[in-house]
């Protein structure tokens, strides 16, 4: 009998936040094992529910969900995101430039496939979330990875960033708050990127899934409120500021000269329409999220919950001999460097498979993210604190028996 193969377009495709070590966790927990999870951001297995308002209102209108939406979404989903986007700074957008998809990962492959043709170029971070990178390979496009530096709070070079920039390159992907590292960037940067893309005629694909989880009293700048002449497609969804992964309410918005994007945008009605239109449930919660309270502000200020889990899991990791930390400002994630004198590591997916087996805590190592070097690893910091605690004094006695066996 013939072999089926998996598609080619696969083999550039890396989701290791679903990966094999996600598979060896899964058959150590059927073994009757526990794991400690610090692998994902789904915030609903540790006890951050959705709002009670949303859930209500989605409930109600459940009779009124059987049939499809609109391809881009419902009136008044889409007038609630129409609205955010006005408070945000940005101008001149309409009902018909906003769609709605089954979380944001979703319309960014569906806007992968109507930018790229085969062998484009998109500019993607380094250490990124690595949808992106598969989207774009997917696509047909190729995935350029710009160098984001440690040195400087994770903060994207912008020379690297201008070095890679080709003939071929159609758009500029940015990811701020950023996953996997929690830096937010600054707006003489965010500037800095739309100048380039201003200057070369690239496209920006900003992902601003975590615009609201924010630490220490810092302020997120919506890319798209920054400039009025550069095509941008902005990202957005219910999944972390909402507690509502699982819902699969997202939606993207399209700004800017849209009069030079006429053809790139009647692809994105195409498509569109090819989908037929999004979960029309999580559809009812986008404008009940946007229009009433701001629950997240409550986990984040000094006192919340997600700020004490941060400023815990920062502590005990940068506790840790040879182990050093970016603090992260929002999102739900740090991206901590390992020394590579202190633990020499050849191969970072089959050490963090150790790491699992021998401490049942699950993590996500660096190269996981696209970043070229086998030294950093992501940490979620959403367990409760009492299993935080554990899950990261697991972690330090595993580092150290590998100290001893290195002898440093």
């Amino acid at each position: 009998m013939k072999t089926i193969q998996k598609s080619a377009k696969l083999a550039n495709v890396l989701y290791d936040v679903r990966g094999p070590i996600v598979d060896a966790a899964k058959q150590m927990e059927d073994e009757g094992q526990k794991i400690i999870r610090l692998n994902i951001g789904n915030l609903a297995p540790f006890g951050f529910d959705a709002p009670e308002e949303i859930q209500q209102d989605m409930i109600r209108n459940l009779p009124n969900s059987a049939g499809y939406s609109d391809s881009k979404g419902i009136f008044g989903a889409r007038k609630a995101v129409m609205h955010y986007t006005q408070q945000q700074g940005v101008v001149g957008v309409t009902l018909e430039d906003i769609y709605l998809g089954n979380g944001a990962s979703e319309l960014i492959v569906m806007a992968a496939n109507a930018l790229l043709d085969n062998g484009d170029e998109l500019l993607v971070p380094s250490p990124d979330y690595p949808l992106w990178t598969a989207a774009t390979s997917l696509s047909g496009g190729t995935p350029v990875h710009y160098r984001c530096d440690e040195t400087n709070g994770w903060q994207p070079d912008l020379a690297d960033m201008r070095a890679r920039i080709t003939p071929r390159t159609k758009g500029i992907v940015v990811i701020n708050p950023n996953n996997p590292t929690g830096v937010l960037y600054s707006d003489e940067l965010l500037k800095g990127i739309v100048e380039l893309a201003r200057e070369f005629g690239l496209v920006l694909l900003a992902d601003e899934v975590y615009d609201k989880v924010l630490y220490d009293g810092v302020q997120h700048t919506a890319m798209a409120s920054l400039s009025t002449d550069v095509l941008t497609l902005t990202f957005n969804s219910l999944s972390k500021a909402y507690r509502s992964c699982g819902y699969r309410a997202g939606w993207m918005i399209v700004s800017g000269p849209k009069h030079v994007a006429k053809d790139f945008i009647e692809g994105l009605n195409m498509l569109a329409n090819l989908k037929l239109g999004s979960n029309v449930p999580g559809q009812w919660a986008i404008q009940t999220a946007l229009g009433g309270y701001q629950s997240i502000n409550d986990l984040v200020k000094e006192g919340g919950r997600l700020r004490r889990q941060r400023d815990l899991a920062y502590e005990l990791i940068t506790a840790i001999p040879g182990v050093t930390c970016v603090k992260p400002q929002a999102a739900l994630y740090m991206f901590p460097k390992l020394d590579p004198v202190v633990y020499p590591i050849a191969d970072d997916r089959q050490f963090f498979m150790e790491v699992l087996r021998e401490t049942r805590v699950m993590l996500v190592q660096g190269s996981g993210f696209n970043y070229p070097d086998h030294q950093h690893f992501r940490i979620v910091f959403l367990p409760h604190e009492d299993d935080l605690r554990e899950a990261i004094e697991r972690i330090a006695r595993f580092l150290e028996s590998r100290r001893k066996r290195h002898a440093v």
